[in-house]
């Protein structure tokens, strides 16, 4: 819970914090709430799938974004590396709530 507290704040380092959390996290969370949600939906539990694939997912992805957003704000190397980080994680985060 630290690191997802440190994560929400921008303490984390750019590199972690995209890498980790927006990409390897975010893909670990994302799919297995997707078949969660399938497994649900296979089962007639229109409501349960729901909140798994989104009540689950969603949230996640909007701490991954925010978190990136302010550690590319405190990034002190190359201003395109954490332009390039929020654009991906945005682009990334958005379609994975959606899909």
């Amino acid at each position: 819970m630290t690191r997802l507290r440190a994560l929400w704040s921008g303490d984390l380092p750019l590199g972690e914090a995209f890498w980790t959390y927006a990409v390897a996290v975010a893909l670990a969370v994302n799919i297995s709430t997707s078949l969660a949600f399938l497994a649900l939906i296979s089962a007639d539990r229109p409501i349960a799938a729901l909140f798994v694939g989104y009540a689950l997912s969603v949230p996640y992805n909007v701490v991954a974004l925010v978190g990136v957003w302010r550690s590319a704000a405190r990034y002190s190397g190359e201003r395109l590396h954490a332009d390039l980080a929020r654009i991906v994680t945005l682009v990334g985060m958005v379609l994975l709530s959606v899909t």
